[in-house]
């Protein structure tokens, strides 16, 4: 068995010594993946910035590991409001169009959320044997 952590620049977890996720062997687990916008440096102001560059950072940490979204098992949301689920479901449907060939999902309101973050996911996925 194998692990090593995955990096994306332009992510971080406030200065904590955590990696944006990692891989064991094909297994990868990420921590939390949230709209940090790269061009400030700062959590996007707008919800449907932080839905977008969470789906966008998740793509860029999936591809550090080897892997895609179509590798995704799972994708666990964390929400401060459940208004978010529309914004959520667009991009989700842009990601995994195929209804026979989705991830798992599951979304919590969860109020506790640090700072101005409105939405956060965790995602498992598995990497192919060729990567």
């Amino acid at each position: 068995m194998t692990r090593r952590s995955i990096e994306v620049e332009g992510l971080h977890h406030s200065g904590n010594p955590i990696p944006a996720a990692s891989r064991v062997d094909r297994l990868v687990v990420t921590g939390g993946v949230y709209g940090l916008d790269p061009a400030t440096g700062e959590v996007a102001e707008d919800a449907g910035d932080q839905v977008r560059l969470t789906f966008w950072h998740l793509d860029r940490i999936l591809a550090a590991a080897g892997a895609r979204f179509d590798d995704v098992a799972k994708l666990t949301f964390y929400v401060k409001t459940k208004e978010l689920r529309p914004a959520i479901n667009e991009l989700w449907l842009t990601h995994f169009p195929d209804p026979s060939s989705r991830p798992a999902r599951h979304m919590l309101v969860y109020d506790d959320l640090p700072g101005n973050i409105l939405v956060q996911c965790e995602a498992i996925a598995m990497v192919p044997d060729n990567a």
